[in-house]
């Protein structure tokens, strides 16, 4: 019944005007609905929302503005220029009452608190092109008194789901905005200390679909124990959510600087990560032996990853949203081919080393490019098949003065997330746990085997370098990950963030500088003058027996 009532009103709205006496009707249906019982709704919540919507856009409006209002509903359409979009406000006192400003952000021009406010900035529509700013021709602002079209099978009985306030420019997407939206809903029920208060927006392609809450964009300006103040940087219907959790770092200061290290690190990463590349690449004398082929691949994942990485925060800006989950798509590929060379090098050394047997198989370079390559990408399509909106924008860290949110495009859902990246992760990490302690034990076995071959200026200095290089090369360093805990969550992020961004780096001076067939190299045929060495030179070959 509650299908066949909103199919119905998508039919009364199918023209291109609505009058106010048929609006309001509509409006009416409506509210009665949201008095009903919510699960019978939700299969049709969606459609009532649109209904809305399109109501807004196509309500006939006689003067300057115009409030449909019923019950539990409200609709108020207000008209604007969107060539030069002036700043507008709306204040809704009851169902009956509703007042629109101008220029002031003030709230408390009249005595008593508003059911709900919302400012619109006037630069709300700088990003819109000029065929945009035309159709831009009217705001509308919603409000529900009660969540009942918005229920979302996430959120658990421990969350209370204040009134819904809504708003929209002629129905066009508005997002990253560079002047933030404000808006206050007054609280249902007075606040309790214990309880802490979040902003979210309905997100309308979370759960298949359906709609569901989301905080991406949305951040907490003042909480008080009657309303609470939000602002967000797109257009859109906009809750009050009253969570017991809290996410990211509570301390915006160590967000700042953690930002910092990582994005310098990356720099020097992609820098050195390039240079290794060349050279190897340049050279073809050091591509003869397949540690050297599996280097290659790994450098390839790493610069590709810092590089998108880089441009993350930018395109978490951008107003496509399509070009962030683009991105987001590509940030998970890419960390997971990172992890898979770093297991594959761990199965060559696996095999060379402990079980003494040279991989020279049939194409064996092929079928290792097909699994480090082509396994991260199984898994990232399941991914996409299983819901295309579990990649997207999401935010990981507030400012200090809670105005300004920073944003990354990235994987939304926590199950995806978990299955996808940190049980794929521990699996290879385990692998290359495992090689590295029964590397150091075979070699710590030769060792006692063999003292008399050990050179005496060899100490523990040197033995703990090696080893620490070594658990570099296996990426064993993404491990301070699973640490970040409690008390000790920021030290461990900070050993992970200075250690992982500085990857590439380590690399370079593992595999070039510190490796003196790559120096010769270097010095055969990109030096001049008294640091060039001749090919077949005595030194050359002295070296080359040293070395062997």
């Amino acid at each position: 019944q509650v299908s066949q009532l909103a199919e119905q009103l998508e039919k009364l709205l199918e023209g291109p005007t609505v009058s106010q006496a048929m609006g309001r009707m509509a409006l009416n249906i409506i509210s009665n609905l949201m008095d009903g019982d919510a699960q019978a709704l939700s299969a049709s919540a969606g459609r009532l929302i649109a209904v809305v919507d399109d109501l807004g856009v196509k309500l006939v409006v006689t003067g300057d503005s115009e409030v449909v209002s019923s019950n539990s509903l409200v609709l108020a359409v207000k008209k604007v220029d969107g060539t030069k979009f002036p700043p507008t406000s709306v204040d809704i006192y009851s169902t009956d009452d509703v007042q629109f400003g101008g220029l002031s952000r003030s709230r408390s021009e009249r005595p008593g608190s508003a059911l709900g406010s919302v400012f619109l900035p006037a630069s709300l529509s700088s990003g819109l092109s000029p065929e945009q700013q035309q159709q831009a021709s009217r705001v509308q602002f919603s409000f529900y008194t009660k969540p009942s079209l918005f229920l979302d099978a996430a959120i658990n009985n421990q969350t209370l789901v204040g009134p819904v306030l809504g708003s929209s420019v002629a129905n066009l997407s508005i997002s990253n905005l560079t002047e933030d939206i404000q808006f206050t809903i007054r609280n249902v029920h007075p606040a309790q200390p214990q309880q802490a208060a979040s902003c979210a927006f309905w997100d309308f392609s979370l759960n298949g679909g359906g709609g569901g809450w989301s905080s991406a964009g949305c951040f907490l300006v003042n909480a008080t124990a009657e309303d609470t103040t939000c602002s967000c940087n797109h257009l859109t219907s906009f809750a009050i959510l009253l969570d017991l959790s809290r996410q990211g770092l509570p301390d915006p200061q160590q967000a700042q600087a953690l930002t910092f290290i990582t994005y310098i690190g990356c720099g020097i990463s992609a820098l050195f990560l390039a240079v290794t590349l060349l050279t190897y690449l340049s050279f073809r004398k050091l591509l003869r032996d397949i540690p050297a082929k599996i280097l290659v691949q790994l450098c390839i994942s790493l610069l590709l990853l810092n590089l998108l990485f880089l441009l993350d925060g930018w395109l978490a800006r951008h107003p496509s949203s399509g070009l962030c989950v683009s991105a987001a798509v590509s940030l998970h590929y890419f960390l997971l081919t990172s992890f898979t060379w770093a297991g594959l090098e761990a199965l060559h050394m696996y095999l060379s080393v402990v079980q003494v047997f040279l991989p020279y198989l049939s194409r064996y370079m092929l079928k290792v490019s097909l699994i480090g390559w082509g396994l991260p990408l199984l898994v990232v399509v399941v991914t996409v098949s299983v819901d295309k909106d579990n990649y997207g924008l999401v935010s990981y860290s507030k400012s200090a003065d809670g105005t300004a949110d920073k944003f990354s495009c990235w994987l939304r859902d926590d199950v995806a997330f978990y299955v996808g990246v940190v049980a794929y992760f521990l699996l290879v990490f385990t692998l290359c746990l495992l090689v590295f302690v029964m590397v150091l034990v075979q070699l710590a076995r030769i060792k006692r085997q063999n003292p008399h071959n050990q050179s005496p200026s060899r100490g523990m200095l040197r033995d703990v370098r090696s080893t620490s290089g070594l658990a570099v090369l296996l990426g064993l360093t993404w491990g301070f990950a699973l640490f970040a805990w409690g008390p000790l969550v920021l030290p461990f992020v900070y050993l992970f963030s200075i250690f992982n961004s500085l990857q590439g780096a380590a690399q370079f001076f593992r595999h070039c500088a510190a490796k003196e067939n790559v120096r010769r190299q270097w010095r055969m045929h990109l030096c001049c003058g008294r640091l060039r060495l001749e090919e077949n030179s005595e030194w050359s070959r002295t070296a080359t027996r040293s070395n062997r």
